[in-house]
């Protein structure tokens, strides 16, 4: 039991946003039993294999939404003109290396929250990405506020030294096998790794490291 779980997401796709609230919700069950999670923002844009799956997923995506009561009301209506989000990625990794990780996690929530609901803001737009930054929040329902004026502004500057980090690791994803997102490589305690692609896989990766878990099951009709 226990190894790592590195988890390749792109604020731009839906299922990266239910994996995120998936695994995060789930992290100190995890360290618990011995696995480490590291969330990777990589660019969907350099690892998509497109595929005439867009009308399933508009349906799937209310039923995903609904399993972990996130609000979803169907995604932005040009999601191809919202799909550059490497400004947004490099900011978020920019928070990771230079902040504590729980204020990374929010960060990144609040960005999937800001694109996925009503009214799905672009951060394909500086400005847009600056003014979420402002207004990020301990959580999406509010709460203290992540970052100050003063650490906006170093953000947005400190991106620029972020390029080759997303870069870096999207191609690391890519090598991986990735063909979307979110895209999981675990790996066991025993150094034996495997790939899952999608929000749904988790019963699997569980089973392969060794965590125990409730599966989905079939229950006997009631006699009442």
């Amino acid at each position: 039991m226990g190894g790592r779980i590195d988890c390749y997401l792109d604020i731009v796709s839906f299922y990266s946003y239910v994996g995120f609230a998936d695994l995060r919700a789930n992290l100190d069950k995890l360290a618990a039993h011995g696995v480490e999670v590291e969330f990777h923002p990589v660019f969907l844009g350099g690892i998509n294999n497109l595929s005439a799956k867009a009308v399933y997923l508009s349906t799937d995506a209310y039923r995903a939404a609904a399993r972990l009561s996130l609000p979803y009301e169907g995604g932005p209506k040009d999601l191809m003109a919202v799909a550059r989000t490497l400004s947004p990625l490099r900011a978020l990794h920019f928070i990771k290396a230079n902040y504590p990780l729980e204020t990374f996690l929010s960060a990144f929530a609040f960005l999937f929250h800001k694109l996925w609901t009503p009214p799905h803001v672009s951060l394909v737009v500086d400005a847009n990405v600056e003014a979420a930054l402002a207004e990020a929040t301990e959580t999406t329902e509010g709460g203290r506020k992540l970052f100050t004026a003063e650490d906006v502004e170093k953000i947005m500057a400190g991106r620029e030294s972020m390029k080759e980090r997303v870069k870096q690791l999207t191609g690391e994803a890519v090598e991986r096998g990735a063909f979307g997102a979110p895209w999981l490589w675990a790996t066991t305690s025993e150094g034996k790794t495997q790939s899952f692609f999608g929000s749904d896989r988790f019963n699997h990766i569980y089973r392969f490291l060794g965590v125990p878990f409730q599966d989905v099951a079939v229950l006997p009709p009631s006699k009442l």
